[in-house]
């Protein structure tokens, strides 16, 4: 049994083992937690449906707004990378959070997501069905994704999140998106059946109903320790509510959730006059998809903007990028992008500097 989780700082982390909780607590407690720089693990689940969209992604683009607001379908977008997502009470959530400097975290994302979704794994094969790690952060049964996961910095923390998926609602996941026409939402609908699968159609409903939401995160939560050592049993307490009331504040305003669609360029592929063009591309890396607006004026990079579902360490780097390459010449687009990588700090998995330059392409 590794001690170093449970000892940094002096004192146990902290398990918040709550079950249900109103949807938005479901984000706002592993941010709050992370913002406070408390060690814990978080195991809840939404009570009721919402859509959750990546810290990189353009709300307007990836989600069908109009049909949320008919419906009162909450959109959330969370403080890490990743796609967009319909959420219910049929996933239960697990969020580890350790401090950055935590002697227990490994070096690199891969090592990362190995070491710490190992607790998951046991999990599934605990309740009978055989589970394989696939990099970067992927769970395989068979040939089918069964957990979600990403990780980011929050404040001084490093945060993990994934869930079990007990059910999975893939037509109103369909729906949520949005899609240029009906013929590809049944496609996308036909394709999450074919490649995400849960824990009732592994094990049948009959056999899936003998492992209830609590005995599910009680068995989270003893993986969870017996990888990071004994936890203390905490409730919402005052100081974490009125952290959450804070956060609130800013992930739960239009301001936060429409931040990227309020810089991104207007229209696709349009020549505007003689050396003046919108161009839209998009490219599907191993560690998600890369979009790209921007106009190129005279040869120049202008009003770039990155959005996608992929991952970046710090999350605020691709700003940087963004910032790097505007105003610049587009035949140096692979230099500028290079000396973006020679960072130490930087780690963008499965994005590697090609994926870039195929959005970047002008010709």
């Amino acid at each position: 049994m590794c001690l170093a989780g449970f000892l940094y700082g002096g004192s146990k982390m902290k398990l918040y083992n709550l079950g249900k909780v109103p949807w938005l607590d479901s984000q706002l407690i592993y941010h709050a937690l992370a913002h406070m720089g408390q060690e814990a693990l978080s195991l809840v689940s939404p009570a009721e449906p919402y859509v959750c969209i990546g810290f990189h992604q353009d709300a307007e683009q990836e989600v069908d707004m109009d049909f949320c607001r008919q419906n009162k379908i909450p959109v959330f977008r969370r403080d890490l990378g990743g796609g967009a997502v319909y959420l219910d009470g049929g996933q239960l959530f697990f969020h580890l959070i350790l401090h950055r400097d935590n002697p227990s975290i490994p070096k690199g994302k891969t090592t990362f997501y190995k070491k710490f979704l190992q607790p998951i794994i046991n999990v599934h094969q605990r309740i009978g069905i055989p589970v394989t790690y696939k990099p970067i952060n992927d769970l395989l049964a068979g040939s089918c994704k069964i957990s979600g996961t990403g990780a980011a910095e929050i404040g001084e923390c490093i945060v993990f999140v994934g869930n079990l998926i007990v059910d999975f609602n893939y037509e109103m996941m369909s729906r949520v998106l949005k899609v240029p026409d009906e013929k590809f939402r049944d496609k996308v609908h036909q394709t999450l059946k074919e490649n995400l699968t849960t824990i009732q159609r592994e094990l049948g409903k009959e056999k899936a109903g003998q492992w209830d939401e609590a005995q599910l995160n009680e068995l989270m939560a003893e993986e969870f320790q017996n990888l990071l050592g004994p936890m203390q049993p905490a409730a919402k307490d005052a100081a974490l509510q009125a952290k959450m009331d804070e956060c609130q504040a800013i992930l739960y305003s239009d301001d936060w959730l429409y931040q990227k669609s309020k810089t991104r360029a207007s229209g696709r592929d349009i020549k505007i006059r003689a050396g003046v063009k919108m161009l839209h591309r998009m490219h599907k890396a191993p560690g998600g998809l890369i979009r790209a607006e921007y106009a190129v004026v005279d040869g120049c990079f202008g009003d770039l903007h990155f959005s996608g579902d992929f991952f970046c360490f710090p999350s605020n780097a691709v700003k940087e990028l963004e910032k790097r390459l505007n105003g610049q010449p587009v035949a140096d687009a692979g230099k500028l992008v290079q000396e973006f990588y020679a960072q130490k700090t930087l780690e963008t998995p499965g994005v590697e500097i090609q994926d870039w330059l195929k959005v970047l392409a002008v010709t």
